[in-house]
């Protein structure tokens, strides 16, 4: 039978070194996992005077659809886009992509109304509409869907998810 091999020990830590590993073990605890952008609360204003050509007609359609629909929701960033807000909830989201921009709703399927079938999204918080030219901006089905959210975020005690 052959002679097991001893693995040496790892050298002990000095207790300042246990303590200092304990330290960062609770403060590694109490951190959150990721950093909060930097743009995180930031005025919307950046975001849309950034857009390239292709989509700042839509970005800036858009912008003045919600003001319209709610002029007392409050806009700042969040996730690098102008998220919309009535007494805290949420309103809308604008995304802006290479070649799209996403109008995102708060909503199940079905809780807006949406003959056209224009909206997607099968999730349970949030349903969108992906505009690649100003030309295929549906006007009247947004303001219906601004309306929508809009009242919702108002009623007192109001889903902002409006689940059904």
């Amino acid at each position: 039978m052959a002679a097991k091999k001893k693995t040496p020990k790892p050298p002990k830590r000095s207790t300042a070194a246990k303590r200092s590993t304990a330290a960062n073990r609770s403060t590694a605890r109490a951190a959150p996992m990721t950093a909060r952008r930097k743009d995180f609360g930031a005025p919307v204003d950046g975001f849309y005077a950034k857009q390239p050509p292709q989509l700042k007609p839509i970005t800036d359609a858009l912008r003045k659809m919600i003001a319209a629909a709610a002029p007392d929701a409050t806009a700042s960033l969040k996730w690098g886009m102008p998220f919309y807000a009535i007494e805290g909830k949420t309103m809308c989201a604008v995304a802006a992509f290479k070649a799209h921009v996403n109008l995102i709703l708060p909503g199940t399927p079905g809780s807006l109304p949406d003959p056209e079938k224009l909206l997607e999204g099968e999730g349970k918080t949030g349903q969108h509409i992906k505009l690649r030219s100003i030309d295929a901006l549906p006007r009247e089905s947004v303001k219906r869907w601004l309306a929508a959210v809009a009242h919702n975020a108002r009623k007192p005690g109001g889903d902002p998810f409006m689940r059904r």
